[in-house]
């Protein structure tokens, strides 16, 4: 094992987490260290989804009319 810890001390080390913060916690402390993991591999790596999706420009409905056109109109209207 890395850091000469072996097995016994991380039973040891798991047993005295569960025992602090329970059985209840334990699985949602277990999400929340992944997703923070991933967020750091993915900020160090560049590939971050969110940024891509930011940078698309969600696409705009044509105008049917100019604006040249549209003061001629209304010119037309008023008189």
């Amino acid at each position: 094992m890395p850091f000469g810890i072996g097995i016994w001390e991380i039973l040891i080390l798991l047993l005295v987490v569960l025992l602090v913060f329970g059985p209840k916690r334990l699985p949602e402390m277990g999400r929340s260290l992944g997703r923070g993991m991933r967020e750091f591999k993915d900020s160090i790596s560049g590939n971050d989804k969110d940024d891509d999706d930011r940078l698309e420009f969600p696409p705009t409905a044509p105008e049917d009319e100019t604006a040249a056109a549209r003061p001629r109109r209304e010119r037309d209207t008023v008189s």
